[in-house]
């Protein structure tokens, strides 16, 4: 894959404590960098908040297919580690102050082709120990002179 890549991130989620809710899914597309070092893919992109001023840096590490992590730098700060049937710990920091979040991955599917990287990723999320939601997220990695890109909705 090329060093310029377009990553697109979709997410959804759905509060376990809410009986009805308006589940809407999110999705942010970026032009991000991409290399590929020691059996790791890495990626990484600049996100802005609406409203805020600043910048959050964002790397995304993909290792064997196995083990995602999403480390945030800025605006927003923690490091967030993906693991099937594992549940991990860490602090999230925001410009309002300091959440403990527990990230129990239930579910993990990484497709990889010449030009792209596909990444459906389920977990159930908690915040100071309280469960808060249950969500999905689907990255999608493009090498940007690849030609056409779209989320493949269906990847499962």
């Amino acid at each position: 894959m090329t060093k310029d890549v377009i990553l697109s991130i979709s997410g959804l989620q759905l509060e376990v404590l809410e009986e009805e809710t308006d589940n809407e899914s999110i999705e942010v597309i970026a032009p991000a960098s991409y290399f590929f070092k020691d059996g790791s893919h890495y990626i990484f992109y600049e996100e802005v908040a609406e409203g805020i001023s600043g910048v959050t840096k964002n790397k995304i590490k993909i290792t064997d297919n196995r083990l995602v992590e999403i480390r945030k730098t800025g605006m927003v700060n923690t490091q967030m580690v993906f693991e099937k049937d594992k549940k991990n710990l860490t602090y999230y920091d925001t410009p309002y102050g300091q959440l403990m979040l527990g990230v129990d991955t239930t579910y993990m599917k990484v497709n990889e082709t010449e030009n792209d990287i596909d990444i459906r990723i389920e977990y159930d999320l908690d915040i100071n120990h309280s469960p808060l939601a249950e969500c999905v997220v689907r990255m999608n990695v493009k090498a940007k002179d690849s030609g056409t890109f779209s989320m493949r909705e269906g990847m499962k």
